[in-house]
Order: structure tokens, then sequence, then C-alpha cells
């Protein structure tokens, strides 16, 4: 119980005194820089998907993926 006790005094000294945490405007920043990452990143997905007919289904354009499995199709 002493080593539990310890612990947790010893992670609130470090915590409190020892962390540099970041400012205001920093937080902002990185959290854009995060926010921008992240729409251009499902945007690539989107693309992908789009691009190679995933979960399709009856859309207009089957994607390559579609057009593959046709001609399988007609072959077999």
């Amino acid at each position: 119980m002493v080593n539990i006790i310890k612990y947790i005094e010893e992670s609130y000294e470090e915590l409190v005194h020892k962390v540099t945490w970041p400012t205001w405007s920093e937080l902002q920043s990185t959290s854009i820089v995060v926010l921008v990452a992240s729409v251009l990143f499902s945007l690539a997905i989107f693309v992908m998907d789009y691009v190679f007919g995933i979960n399709a289904g009856d859309a207009l354009w089957p994607g390559v993926l579609g057009f593959y499995y046709k001609i399988i199709g007609l072959l077999n």
C-alpha cells in the first residue's frame, strides 16, 4: 500500500512541476494540423474506395474491381 501512495505522489509531482504543458496557441495550431491531416487521410481513403469500387453496390461506377469481377464472371 505504501508503494501505491508513493507512486501517486510522485506522479502528481511530475505532472505538476516537471511536465511542460503546451500553451493555448500551440495547442490550437497542433489541433489544426491534426484536423487537416485527418481530413486529407479520409479523402484519400474515399478516393481509393471510389476508384477501386469497394462497397459500390448498384452505383454507376463499379470501380476497377467491379470491371475485373465482370470480366472474370464472363470468362467462367
